[in-house]
């Protein structure tokens, strides 16, 4: 452990990889989406009709928090050239006469277009919108059904004849950094600890210190390989518990599970990630193939573990292969416990994945210690 902390102090790529780069990562995260949502997104307006109501129903959408109406267009093709050259996101249509078809209840149509190059932009304009086409239709039919007598219970009942209680479980505010930066960051944190473990293994071999390393630690591979990852494991354990204590005590993320169930995620992410990377190098006793691999697995990590698709809409042979990667383990134990405060048993199966991410290792033993021993590095 000594000689490692000596190492990890004198070679700059530890400090780098296990202190800089994360925090890095970290605020550029947490400062890219500190908002929550995106805002006043840039949107245009086609209005043939150009009356009172309609420019009221304009105004409506650029008080919307998401949109901000810069533009206004004297038709629907300049207004498709704006969005397909990225000026705008999308645009509202009002065609002529629909003012006076909506006091005459002939049931005009508006248009809205928007583009769904970018799925979170496209998905908030497309509410505004429709908010706002409904909001429209409902203040006139109001003020028809007031002009003919009804009271206003009457006209909320047949304008509304349902109310929609809505509840957003878990993130109520739509907050896409709760959403986006709670499985980034630690991802990318599973990406460096993957590297690292399976540096610090592979460099051994590379300046020919791996006879030397298993001297010390008496021709004991457990020895060998406890004594060069429990101090990377402190310094890892500190790096995540201190991200955890950023979003979750001065950000403020929801964590219904409280901390017993944040600093025991914590440690099985450290613990599974440096067991997936001893494994990988047991099994390609190799410094350039090790490292390749680890981090092919981390970038594929981002999509098999279900935060960008679910892995229930995937095809079966890709939900079998999900299991295979720590960060989808991960996720669904930060859902289930952090998140929602539901007990660690309620998904002991990813809990239990974690744990043999953890002694996965002891499966290749046997060939690490012999690359240990007999291997000869080949640049």
């Amino acid at each position: 452990m000594w000689r490692e902390l000596r190492i990890l102090w004198k070679n700059p790529i530890y400090g780098l990889c296990m202190l800089a780069f994360p925090l890095l990562v970290l605020l550029f995260f947490t400062s890219l989406m500190e908002e929550g949502l995106p805002k006043e997104m840039p949107v245009g307006v086609v209005d043939l009709d150009n009356t009172t109501t309609s420019r009221s129903l304009l105004k409506q959408l650029d008080a919307f928090q998401q949109s901000r109406v810069v533009a206004r267009y004297p038709n629907v093709t300049e207004a498709r050239i704006a969005m397909q050259e990225n000026d705008i996101y999308g645009f509202f249509y009002i065609p002529k006469g629909t003012t006076d078809d909506l006091v005459a209840q002939r049931q005009p149509k508006v248009s809205f277009y928007y583009s769904y190059t970018s799925i979170a932009s496209g998905s908030l304009l497309w509410r505004d919108m429709k908010t706002l086409a409904t909001l429209g239709s409902a203040a006139v039919g109001r003020s028809t059904m007031l002009a003919h007598g009804m009271t206003d219970g009457q006209t909320m009942a047949a304008l509304q004849p349902i109310a929609v209680d809505i509840h957003q479980i878990g993130n109520p505010w739509t907050n896409y950094n709760v959403y986006l930066s709670t499985i980034f960051i630690p991802g990318i944190q599973m990406l460096f600890i993957f590297l690292i473990t399976a540096y610090s293994l592979g460099v051994e071999l590379k300046f020919r210190r791996n006879k030397l390393l298993m001297q010390r630690a008496g021709n004991s591979i457990t020895v060998a390989i406890l004594g060069k990852l429990l101090p990377q494991t402190l310094v890892w354990l500190i790096v995540v518990l201190g991200y955890e204590a950023y979003i979750y005590a001065h950000m403020g993320f929801p964590h219904e599970g409280g901390w017993w169930n944040i600093v025991r995620l914590s440690v099985m992410e450290v613990l599974a990630s440096q067991g997936f990377g001893v494994f990988i190098f047991g099994l390609v006793p190799s410094l350039r193939m090790s490292m390749s691999i680890c981090s092919l697995w981390a970038v594929l990590s981002f999509s098999m573990c279900g935060a960008a698709f679910p892995v229930m809409g995937m095809d079966e042979p890709l939900q079998a292969l999900s299991v295979l990667f720590p960060l989808r383990h991960y996720y669904q134990l930060y859902q289930a416990t952090v998140l929602n405060g539901f007990p660690v048993i309620e998904v002991w199966f990813h809990f239990a994945a974690l744990a043999a991410f953890v002694f996965l290792p002891i499966t290749v033993w046997r060939k690490l210690k012999n690359a240990m021993l007999t291997y000869v590095y080949i640049p």
